[in-house]
């Protein structure tokens, strides 16, 4: 008995010895890291082991963690953060395209737009497009001014060409007029309109009204890359994020966007392992007057009982529900250079029939929901449905929300849902206010009240067709209530301060979908952090725009480094084809 006694107590203080013994993959020292933990510390050092944090405290306390194997990192004084979480944005789509795309995202006037359109238009190949794809306004420019259809085809000539302003509308080159055989006789769509000159010939200038279809349906008949060059594209697009610091995305699907066969890419990427942010995505319906048949089908493909909220796989690739669109019926298109949609009376009984079947298959949703006007009724179905079927806790929220009423509010809590909202008003913001005056514009949205109220909130981009994909700017829009041209369209009163904001870029953004040990630098949470070049809490607020990462680590792998950290970072990986855009001027501008 005695030797048997002898021999547990032994196993009891070596199973001690091995647990303080336990040794890092990595640590990070010397740092100004926000753990945004419950009581917001400070701290110098972290470890980490596998893919968790498996302790902060000062250099002292984690070198004692180190181990033969251990990477020791040192920031240098930098300040870190846990990566960003964009709740809103279209990853799986935007990758497809992002190496076809010139970026003007960030550029500071039209002198140096036309110039890399210039230059663009000189290397693009023969049956290739120069495309340039949201992310942009005229009040970031210098001149405060739009190019103009005559600056674009001087500067493109015959390279065909499409220009994406917001939602609103787009520009053709004479080129891109003729390769689309565009002409005096082609009929406008529905809710869209080709400009005429006087003579009845296109000017090259199409514009929704208020429908985007008209832009969408025109930038989806351009030619696409090939698989191996859309792989490469969609990697370029997650280093670029990862370079912004950002280390997971809620996906919202998005036009043309069609489940499965546009997700190979991804699919694919996530067998090998590849995907380097954390990428739950939502099934948005394609085709009005099929939407039911849809869901029902994918809900028949997909089971998502294989993804309990667990950490799912290493990079959380797996579908997390139904949205942004639901119906048709129900898209109240933001384009605030026309009047706010009226949405038809066929909408309750539609969205009802899909939101119906969502909540008795348990399947989370999102909606996209612009207008006071259109939450007023989308929450009369969701309530009908409530009663029907209790949500009972199920995932459910809104995004947008732009002009969301107190009243609205209150009904949201009470359902138990949420709302993901974006910076579209740094975009749109000078729109909006020629439309609908200032006022309304002072707490639009009005986050400071969602966030009283208690109801969980995300922050977001909407990137890429409208807004950037930069989430420094929505951080700087809603800290300052300010647009990219410097203009004050949001109250300073309604504005957040800097710590608040980057929770609901981090950590808040998980409660939307009730995830946990996600968005924090605290023991046990899942190791994703970034070094900042910039410390986001002292800056300027006009630096805030122009944050990147040094160092970004996804799921405890080191997934982007600058040149500091070259010796622990993947390699940079050849832009394809050689002619991209991005291989010539990156991503997001700083000139």
């Amino acid at each position: 008995m005695k030797i048997i006694n002898n021999i547990i107590l032994s196993a009891v203080l070596l199973g001690g010895s091995l647990v303080h013994a336990q040794k890092a993959d990595i640590i990070i020292t010397n740092g100004k890291i926000s753990t945004l933990d419950a009581k917001n510390n400070e701290v110098q050092a972290v470890a980490i082991s596998g893919n968790k944090i498996l302790q902060t405290g000062t250099n002292a306390q984690i070198l004692k963690l180190k181990g033969r194997e251990t990477k020791i990192v040192d920031a240098k004084g930098n300040r870190v953060i846990p990566g960003l979480f964009d709740s809103h944005m279209h990853v799986i789509r935007g990758g497809r395209f992002y190496n076809l795309e010139l970026r003007w995202d960030g550029v500071t006037s039209v002198k140096r737009a036309l110039q890399m359109l210039k230059e663009q238009a000189a290397r693009t190949p023969q049956g290739q497009w120069i495309r340039v794809v949201g992310g942009w306004n005229e009040y970031q420019f210098e001149e405060k001014r739009l190019p103009t259809l005559e600056e674009i085809n001087e500067a493109t000539g015959d390279v065909p060409t499409f220009i994406l302003y917001l939602y609103g509308k787009a520009w053709l080159n004479k080129a891109g007029l003729e390769k689309l055989q565009i002409t005096g006789d082609t009929p406008n769509p529905a809710e869209g309109l080709i400009q005429k000159d006087e003579n009845g010939d296109p000017t090259g200038l199409l514009v929704a009204e208020p429908n985007a279809f008209i832009l969408y349906s025109t930038l989806a008949k351009l030619p696409n890359m090939n698989r191996e060059e859309e792989i490469n594209s969609t990697l370029q697009y997650m280093t670029e994020l990862n370079r912004l610091g950002v280390t997971a995305v809620m996906d919202a699907g998005g036009g043309f966007q069609n489940f499965p066969d546009d997700y190979s890419i991804t699919d694919e990427l996530n067998k090998q392992g590849k995907i380097t942010v954390r990428l739950p995505y939502f099934l948005f319906a394609q085709k009005k007057g099929s939407e039911l048949a849809d869901y029902t089908k994918w809900i028949g493909m997909v089971n998502l009982d294989e993804y309990a909220h667990n950490g799912h796989n290493e990079v959380d690739y797996h579908v997390e529900g139904g949205g942004e669109n639901i119906v048709g019926d129900a898209a109240d298109f933001e384009n605030f250079l026309f009047p706010r949609p009226v949405l038809p009376a066929t909408m309750e009984d539609n969205l009802k029939s899909v939101i119906s079947l969502l909540v008795k298959h348990r399947w989370p949703f999102r909606l996209h929901a612009t207008y006071n006007e259109s939450i007023e009724r989308f929450l009369n179905v969701i309530e009908e449905v409530n009663r029907e079927t209790p949500l009972n806790g199920l995932v459910w929220f809104f995004d947008h929300a732009e002009t969301v009423s107190e009243e609205n509010m209150q009904r949201i809590k009470a359902l138990g849902g949420g709302i993901a909202f974006q910076h579209r008003m740094a975009y749109q913001g000078e729109s909006f206010i020629k439309r609908y005056g200032k006022k309304p514009a002072l707490a639009s949205p009005p986050v400071k009240r969602m966030l009283e109220l208690g109801i969980p909130v995300g922050l977001g981009t909407d990137g890429t067709r409208v807004s950037s994909y930069n989430l420094w700017v929505a951080l700087y829009w809603i800290t300052t209530g300010k647009t990219i041209g410097g203009n004050q369209v949001m109250a300073q009163e309604n504005t957040l301060d800097r710590t608040t904001a980057l929770r609901l870029a981090t950590h808040k953004g998980y409660e939307l979908i009730k995830e946990e040990k996600k968005g924090k630098i605290e023991k046990g949470y899942y190791a994703d952090l970034v070094i900042l070049d910039k410390d986001y809490f002292t800056v300027s607020e006009e630096d805030i725009k122009n944050i990147t990462s040094k160092l970004t680590i996804v799921d405890g792998k080191v997934v982007y480094g600058d040149k500091d950290f070259q010796t622990v970072s993947p390699a940079p990986l050849e832009v394809i084809p050689s002619w991209s855009p991005v291989k010539y001027f990156g991503g997001y501008q700083k000139k």
